[in-house]
């Protein structure tokens, strides 16, 4: 009842749909073997783009690993009803910030809020993208913020 709600609004040019993006937290360690899941940054603005695309609005940034499909971080924005849908870049980074993709997506139906994947391609990582995801992840109590 409550999506049904949220897209009547819309419809009456409402409000936009209210987006929590989900990115993996994944070790600098994996760097080399795959700097997508390591580069979070990437990983939000994928989502950003696509969110701004339709015309809707990031409320908040999830940075996580294994998180359990339960976990009130995922859920406390939702019952107060501050997210309508959580996108993340692909598959593949869900089933590495989420402990179980199959609950998490079961759970989001029961509760009435989509969830979906950006589904576009992942950027290709030659060394100097490496670099700057290395500098930005690897200091960033020196104050360094990736520009």
């Amino acid at each position: 009842m409550e999506q049904l709600e949220r897209l009547e609004r819309l419809d009456q040019g409402g409000p936009s749909l209210r987006v929590t993006t989900i990115a993996s937290l994944t070790p600098l360690e994996e760097l080399d073997a795959d700097p997508f899941l390591v580069d979070s940054r990437s990983q939000h603005a994928m989502c950003a783009r696509w969110a701004a695309e339709r015309g809707y609005v990031i409320t908040r940034e999830l940075l996580v690993r294994g998180l359990r499909p339960d976990h009130r971080t995922l859920w406390a924005d939702v019952e107060a009803g501050l997210v309508d849908l959580f996108v993340a870049p692909s598959r593949r980074v869900l089933e590495r910030a989420l402990a179980s993709v199959d609950e998490f997506t079961a759970e989001c139906v029961r509760r009435g809020v989509r969830v979906e994947t950006v589904g576009t391609a992942e950027p290709s990582y030659d060394a100097q993208m490496k670099a700057r995801v290395h500098r930005r992840l690897s200091m960033p109590t020196a104050g360094y913020d990736g520009r």
